[in-house]
């Protein structure tokens, strides 16, 4: 009789190095037939999620593409094995920890077992193809708890998501992007009073279809504005941001709030538009993201240089060099792109209404 581990070596032959449905039907069927190869197969899959982390890649990374190339019973069965395999896993920091409590450790409910195998050789097939990435190296530091401001921040930002009333959503929005700014002067007045031996870190965050050009620009505005630096990974649809803890934190929560009331802005403008007999058009919404990207960028840019006085440049400047050097280390060669795909002059032209009305106010300059 085959040996269990054989029948996942002779799945594996079968499915795992090839597009065809076929070999993926063959490798299915046999380990749907070997109800003694489950465990083996599941071990397998611990050592998959093992070499991805060695990779480079994290928790959030692999659920970004799994979603984008999967279903939903992919992503159950992911949670279910990233947290089968972190106890073997080495010591990780915070972020990595928080990225965990997000993914459902819950494994999937099983259907027949052809369609449960057939499920798990797509996303194993999914594992071992991911290329390497530029490893964040996570400070292996424990992490102070997170700051009330955040906190408040935080809350009013699923305020302004979950209510249904623009008005209530602005004011609240507006609220949170105040708090924002002052948390991150709050942040270099700290260091200027009493230097941390922090280093600079990194995080990832998604930047994903549609618009996604449009979003990559908001974002690296979004992060120059913060102190940060961003570079975007086109194919594999994220940013990497290189920062200062703080300030990651407050780049994840400004660019996700002003994606909502950029999408927000950019649907009560096409309802505008098809009450005036204009069908609703991708160009005039690439357009749109387009200048609402660049808009913003430009309004971040001149708030920022408010925000500081001139005692507080010098561990600006000294928090920038590290940065760089970070950002160099990690990607030596970088290039640029230009925008696609803005042809729209309508859609241009309410982008950057939007982005005028968007709230990135922030408190006055610092005496």
């Amino acid at each position: 009789m085959t040996s269990t581990p054989r029948t996942v070596d002779l799945a594996f032959e079968a499915a795992l190095h090839t597009d065809s449905d076929t070999a993926l039907d063959t490798g299915a069927s046999l380990l749907a037939a070997d109800p003694g190869a489950d465990a083996e197969l599941e071990r397998r899959g611990r050592e998959f999620v093992a070499a991805a982390w060695r990779r480079g890649w994290q928790p959030a990374d692999v659920v970004r593409i799994v979603r984008r190339d999967l279903d939903d019973v992919h992503l159950r069965l992911l949670g279910a094995l990233v947290h089968a395999q972190a106890p073997d896993d080495v010591v990780r920091g915070p972020r990595w920890r928080a990225q965990l409590d997000e993914l459902d450790p819950a494994p999937a409910p099983r259907a027949d077992r052809f369609t449960h195998a057939t499920a798990v050789l797509e996303l194993y097939r999914l594992l071992l193809r991911l290329p390497s990435l530029e490893p964040l190296d996570e400070p292996q530091r424990s992490r102070a708890p997170e700051s009330r401001m955040l906190t408040r921040i935080r809350a009013l930002l699923a305020k302004a998501e979950g209510t249904g009333f623009p008005e209530e959503a602005e004011a609240l929005t507006a609220k949170a992007q105040e708090l924002m700014a002052r948390h991150s002067v709050d942040e270099a007045l700290l260091s200027a009073r009493a230097p941390a031996p922090d280093t600079p870190g990194a995080c990832r965050i998604g930047v994903e279809a549609p618009y996604e050009q449009a979003k990559a620009v908001l974002l690296d505005a979004v992060a120059g504005a913060n102190h940060c630096r961003a570079v975007w990974n086109e194919p594999l649809g994220f940013s990497t941001v290189v920062g200062f803890e703080g300030e990651l934190e407050v780049v994840e929560l400004l660019y996700t709030s002003l994606l909502v009331q950029g999408q927000t802005a950019m649907t009560k403008a096409e309802a505008a538009q098809r009450a005036g007999g204009r069908k609703r058009t991708k160009t005039f919404r690439q357009s749109f993201f387009a200048a609402y990207a660049h808009r913003i960028g430009t309004r971040l840019a001149r708030v920022a240089e408010t925000q500081v006085s001139d005692d507080l440049l010098p561990v600006l400047a000294s928090r920038e060099v590290a940065v760089t050097a970070r950002l160099d280390r990690m990607f030596p060669e970088t290039t640029t792109t230009r925008l696609r795909g803005v042809t729209d002059a309508a859609g241009w032209n309410e982008g950057a209404d939007a982005a005028d009305r968007a709230q990135v106010k922030s408190r006055r300059p610092l005496d």
